[in-house]
């Protein structure tokens, strides 16, 4: 079994991942009669009251993986021109926490958000502007392009979709939900080369 900390992956109906949940979201969408069927590994059993008339105490077995009915309002993420919002934890995962400039490799508390072009030259603060850059590299660059700055950049930024998203939001992404997520990625997605080995 696994600690209450750890998520839950909910998808809708037809196994397209929505978003993390944790134990207390998961219980309420059983109880809610939510959950179509669920897979992955059993993480945790929760017990509850007993029964008045049966003496029968509740229990509700969660695994890794819940497919329910409803969606909660997210079914846009799946149209085209979806774009998840920008925040440097997803951004810093995106890029596997290293410096899109030189290479090096730091914890979240280490990097900065770089714009490729500068906002004082027009850039824009989006998904496809934006790269991880150590705290010196940023500085080094400064208000300048990477050329001006005598920079290069080691990969493309791109926007990720609503899957590679929920992935890059979740802590401690269990194996069978990896696996789940990679699925849903697309084929052409940076992160299927960055994955391998995890």
């Amino acid at each position: 079994m696994y600690g209450l900390e750890q998520q839950v992956l909910r998808t809708d109906i037809s196994g397209m991942p929505l978003e993390w949940v944790d134990f207390r979201d998961a219980v309420r969408l059983y109880h809610a009669d939510q959950v179509v069927y669920s897979c992955g590994v059993l993480l945790y059993r929760i017990h509850g009251g007993c029964n008045a008339i049966t003496g029968r105490r509740s229990e509700i077995d969660v695994t890794s993986i819940l497919a329910t009915r409803s969606d909660g309002g997210t079914s846009y993420h799946s149209h085209r021109g979806y774009v998840p919002p920008l925040n440097n934890p997803a951004l810093f995962k995106r890029d596997a926490n290293l410096c899109l400039y030189c290479g090096g490799s730091f914890e979240d508390g280490r990097l900065s958000r770089d714009h490729v072009t500068p906002l004082s030259c027009g850039g824009q603060d989006d998904w496809k502007n934006v790269v991880a850059a150590c705290k010196r590299c940023n500085n080094h660059k400064a208000g300048r392009s990477p050329e001006q700055a005598g920079m290069k950049l080691l990969a493309v930024p791109f926007v990720p979709t609503h899957a590679e998203y929920v992935y890059l939001r979740g802590r401690r992404v269990l194996t069978d939900q990896m696996e789940f997520l990679r699925a849903h990625f697309p084929r052409s997605s940076p992160l299927h080369q960055r994955l391998v080995g995890l």
